[in-house]
């Protein structure tokens, strides 16, 4: 396997699986200059990267058993690692012990979007911490991506952390961003009819008409509203601030 195949395929796992540019280039991430060693990850990534999500299970106690040992160089080692991973473990980490010193690191991860099943993540403790500096960064977020109907990023869920947001805080931000929301969403419907057809075409060619057909119907159910919901961020901030407490 060549050397570019190969990085290929390592960008790809880490979660880089769209590579664009955006007004953010410009930003500096915050990113190791050394690896991560396996002893590490298994320790803080895998027992926990695929289950924060959830709000319920042992990895719960197993975090809580850990909480005293989490420290500000666990959090950055993980937050600098180029992986959706273990940044995603940091944010968390990070809102668990309180350390507000590496929002704009975070920010700035949300912002570049240079990994892939992370920005719900970022928005969560975003949500949590509650203060200007996570609000602008999340408004930020959607003046730019909500102008970006091709890139299926996390724009839908960090408009449910505005709603969240706005509604214990008695602010408005979310109908900054509705009308461009519903915008995107109809450009999304549009990018959709265009992709199905170009695959019937495709099909036609090699399976004939009534194939192809039966594609167009199948895909006819583009969901154009979303129901914004907010149950899954509030359940996560009570699990937050026990683990917090704890």
């Amino acid at each position: 396997m060549n050397e570019n195949r190969q990085n290929e395929i390592n960008l790809h796992s880490a979660g880089a699986t769209v590579r664009h540019r955006s007004d953010f280039d410009h930003l500096k991430s915050h990113k190791n200059d050394f690896e991560l060693s396996k002893e590490f990850i298994d320790q803080w990534v895998l027992p926990f990267y695929m289950e924060m999500r959830h709000t319920s299970g042992s990895w719960i106690e197993d975090m809580k058993l850990l909480k005293d040992k989490i420290t500000e160089e666990v959090t950055l080692a993980l937050l600098g690692d180029f992986n959706w991973r273990t940044r995603t473990v940091g944010a968390y980490l990070s809102a668990i012990k309180n350390y507000e010193n590496q929002i704009d690191i975070i920010g700035v991860h949300l912002l570049k979007s240079e990994v892939c099943y992370a920005g719900d993540l970022y928005a969560l403790v975003f949500a949590f911490y509650n203060n200007q500096k996570t609000i602008d960064y999340l408004n930020q977020y959607l003046d730019y991506y909500l102008q970006k109907p091709q890139l299926y990023f996390d724009q839908e869920r960090v408009m449910e952390t505005l709603v969240y947001l706005d509604g214990i805080n008695g602010t408005n931000n979310y109908s900054k961003h509705l009308t461009q929301w519903e915008k995107m969403l109809q450009d999304r419907h549009e990018i959709s009819k265009i992709r199905n057809l170009q695959t019937a075409e495709i099909i036609k060619q090699q399976e004939g008409k009534v194939k192809a057909e039966e594609f167009l119907k199948a895909t006819n159910n583009f969901k154009f509203k979303y129901n914004l919901d907010t149950e899954w961020i509030t359940e996560q901030i009570h699990l937050l601030k026990e683990l917090r407490e704890y």
